[in-house]
Formats: C-alpha cells, structure tokens, sequence
C-alpha cells in the first residue's frame, strides 16, 4: 500500500426509492484502501443500487457519498467524482463494433485533436492485455466476436487503464474458467498491494472467502452487518443473507422418469458443434457440462433453432420435425432459457406482464385479437408467486428490476407455455443463495411433471447436486457421459480437459 494516495470509500445514510418500493434505506458503507471488500445479499438486497450510487448513475435520494484521499498526513475529504469509480458490471459496457483496442483506450480516442496513432494504440493494448495473461486476444479484433469470457477481460483492461481510485467488480467471474479465475485474482492482489480500494459483489461464497477481506451483508435494502472475513464461517453468512440454514441446498426430488422426449443425432452447427448426440427423458435433468467455448451453448441454440445447423436430426416423442427457427422450437413445445439474458431473455423496455405471456398470446385472446386483461392478470400473479419474484407492479418494465428477478421473468414465460422440454443455459447465473434455491425448486416440479430439461451450468456442484446424467463438451464434441453417481469434480472436470 502506498503513503502517497490512499482512497477510500465512505456511504452514510443512503436512501433511495423506485416508484414506492425502497431500494436503500438508510444505509451505511465503508471501503478503506487495500483492500477487497465483498457486497453481498440476495437479489433485490440493494447491492446494484448502491453500487449505482456511488458511481454516480443514480441521484440518492438522501444520504452523503465521499472519496477521501489522504496525502501524507494532510486529509482532503471531497464529493465522488465517477472518474474516481470504475465498475465493471455483469452486462458490459462495450461497443460492440469497435475492436478490442478501441474498448480498452476509448476515453482517448478524442484527444490529440481526434489524430489516433493506431500503431501505438494497438502496442499498448497488446502490452496490457500481456500483462494479464491474455496474449491470445487479438486486439483489432471486434468485441463482438469475442467469447463472453474474453469480452470481460477487456473490460477489467478498460478499468485497468483508467487507473480508478474504486474499482467495483460485479459478479466477475461468473463466465471464467477456473484458470481465467485465478489470473483475474492475481490481477486484484497486485491492485490491492497498491492501495486500490476493490469493492467485490459476488455469489460464489467460496470466491469471498478466498479473496476478500471484510463483508457488508444487504438485505432487502438494509445493512446487515459489516464483518471481517476471518470472523464468519460460511453457515453464518449464508444465515445473514437468507435468514435461514444451508441445508437442502439442492433440494431432493424424487422423479420417476418416462420415455425418452427429446434425441438428438449427429447435430453439426459451425465449427462449435461436431456431431453431437443426446436424448433427454420426460422428467429427466440432463447436465451439459464443459468449459467456457466448449460448445455447450451452440449446441442448445441449434437445437432450439436459434443457429443454422449444418447437418443433424431432432426427434421429439419418436417424431423427426425440421426446426430452422425459434418459432419451428416453440411449436414443437420446446422454450430456452438465454445465457444472456438482457439481450435475448427478456425485452427490457416492455412491461413484466407483457414478457411473461408472450408465449401465450393465443390462449388470453378474446375476439378481434384484444387481450383478455383479467385472465392475463391472473396468470402473471400466479407466475410471479411461484418464482418468488420480488417486483414492485406487473405494470412496471423490466429494466426496473435487479439481475436475479430479470432471471425469473425470463423463466416466467417457458413455464406459462407449459413446454415439454426446456434448455437452460446457466440459469442461475448472478443469482443469489436464496434465488437459486427457488429456482431449483422449480426445475424440480417440471421435472416432476414430465418436462425434459437440458441444464447448462459452469458451476459443478450445480451439475452434481441438480442432474440424473451429464454430458461433458470439449472442443464441440460430447467427451464422455456421466450417470448419477459417477456425477464428481473430477470426472467433470478430467473430461472436460481431455485427462
């Protein structure tokens, strides 16, 4: 840690309303210099808020916000300037058409009187990105063509030039391997060695306890309590949050499973699936395991209609039909749960009503095509009561909402289409401890009443503790199955690496 600047953060009674429902109230926060400091609580706790707050994309409501710098032994106390605050959020901030070098130095594109050295421009991102342990990304590369996980160590880059005071990370590893995720802690120990005040928001309770140094625990829009990390075991953080014990983290289900819904036959799509074959049962959970550019991810979307599948045939109860489009998928009774869900799980602009009947706008129809309000109302009530979602109105947009809720209301609408098979593509990624639970719960009842599920998830013990079988990807290829009890670590994780 150096004498010379020494950032730190300081929060005090921070009150902020939406439309009646009060997403801070009166909360306190502090993050000193040097260290890594974890923001944890369910989704809806006011973690994103805050977080918001202090970067300055939201106006308190009330409340004091301050970046102290002490220089030597003098202290001079001013107002957050966002300049101070780099955050690095879930949903990146890029452009998507710009490459990897112009992300990284885009506040310096307009200096020098709009005359860019590209030459020097390309050198330093290449020096950056080497410095991290990513020398593989080509820098005039389009961001858009980068895998999710690359596209986030070009925003860490992009922070890392801005050379912020308070860096906040969110939810960061939620796309890295396990070798990305070291580099990436690597990255934050020699900032913390710095001085750089790091502020993590994350739900791998493993993550926390192995980087972070002190805990602020939210819950529904109050603090909890700020401890220290080698004061608190995992039980009592996960009591803090949810207010109850970890135990049934992955509830039991007991399904007896039926004939086989779904197969699959040497599916090829691009060069990211290579004769892939599966089939799914009715009431079956069948895992899709492997690392990030596997071709897990691909495998879904050609099956569902979303990518040009090259060759391949798809069965459904013994019935060879011909998807080419989302559309063919959902009217042969399949749904999708997105990796991504802000750009192709949910339509952010419209109403949580609106998105969670869209795929059953024929059934709340009356004459002339007008919608049958009260019906609708009803449906949505239901849905948003078995997903637990915490909304203010079903009137409200669903860019009002925080990351986990948006989670559900992009499930909201497979489960009102009553799908005979759905592929969910990390379906808990960014939710809390508490949201997981309640969407596990419901994969388990559709699964108990006889849908197929394909369940994609970087998390093992997610794989382990949720499916009857697993496929493990490499390279585009299933590299081997898994039944239940051969479901470990280190099965998943020898197949996945070729060992």
């Amino acid at each position: 840690m150096t004498e010379e600047f020494v950032p730190t953060v300081i929060m005090k009674s921070i009150s902020k309303d939406f439309g009646g429902v009060k997403a801070l109230d009166n909360v306190d926060f502090e993050a000193r210099a040097g260290e890594v400091h974890a923001l944890m609580g369910e989704n809806g706790a006011g973690k994103s808020t805050l977080i918001k707050v202090l970067s300055g994309a939201y106006t308190k409501d009330s409340g004091e916000v301050f970046i102290t710098s002490n220089q030597s032994t003098n202290t001079n106390t001013r107002k957050s300037n966002p300049k101070s605050v780099s955050v690095i959020y879930q949903e990146f901030a890029l452009a998507p058409d710009l490459t990897v070098a112009e992300n990284i130095y885009i506040d310096d594109l307009g200096d020098n009187h709009g005359i860019i050295n590209w030459k020097t421009l390309k050198s330093k991102a290449e020096m950056l990105l080497k410095k991290l342990g990513f020398s593989e990304i080509d820098v005039l590369k389009p961001v858009s063509e980068l895998s999710v996980a690359y596209q986030q160590v070009v925003e860490i880059c992009k922070a890392l030039h801005r050379e912020a005071k308070v860096l906040v990370l969110d939810e960061p590893t939620a796309v890295l391997t396990k070798n990305e995720i070291d580099k990436l802690f690597g990255i934050i120990t020699e900032l913390k060695a710095k001085g750089v005040c790091i502020i993590y928001v994350s739900h791998r309770i493993e993550e926390v306890f192995r980087i972070c140094d002190r805990i602020t625990v939210l819950k529904d829009g109050k603090k909890v309590d700020t401890v220290n990390v080698c004061d608190i075991d995992r039980e009592q953080l996960v009591r803090m949050m949810i207010g109850r014990e970890m135990k049934d983290y992955f509830p039991l289900r007991q399904v007896t499973m039926g004939d086989i819904i779904l197969q699959v036959n040497h599916l090829n799509c691009g060069s990211m699936v290579r004769d892939v074959s599966l089939n799914v049962k009715k009431g079956e959970v069948l895992g899709l395991s492997g690392l990030v550019g596997a071709g897990r991810t691909e495998t879904i979307r050609a099956i569902f209609g979303a990518e040009a599948k090259n060759s391949g045939q798809i069965i459904i109860e013994n019935k060879p039909v011909n998807i080419i489009s989302p559309r063919d998928a959902v009217a042969c009774g399949l749904g999708m749960l997105p990796e991504d869900r802000k750009q192709h799980g949910v339509l952010l602009d419209m109403s949580i009503k609106m998105n969670g009947t869209l795929t059953i706008l024929d059934q709340i129809k009356r004459s002339f095509g007008r919608i049958d309000k009260e019906k609708e109302e009803y449906i949505v009530a239901d849905l948003v009561k078995r997903l637990h979602a915490k909304i203010g109105s079903m009137n409200d947009q669903v860019n009002t909402l925080s990351g986990g809720n948006q989670q559900k209301i992009s499930l909201m609408k497979w489960i009102a289409s009553n799908s005979k098979i759905l592929l969910l593509d990390e379906p808990t990624r960014g939710v809390d401890v508490g949201a997981k639970v309640e969407i596990y719960k419901i994969i388990n009842e559709l699964a108990a009443q006889g849908v197929g599920i394909i369940l994609i998830s970087s998390e093992l013990p997610e794989i382990i503790g949720m499916c009857d079988r697993a496929l493990v990807m490499r390279n585009g290829m299933i590299a081997g199955e898994l039944v239940k009890e051969e479901i470990t670590e280190y099965n998943l994780i020898r197949l996945a690496m070729g060992v």
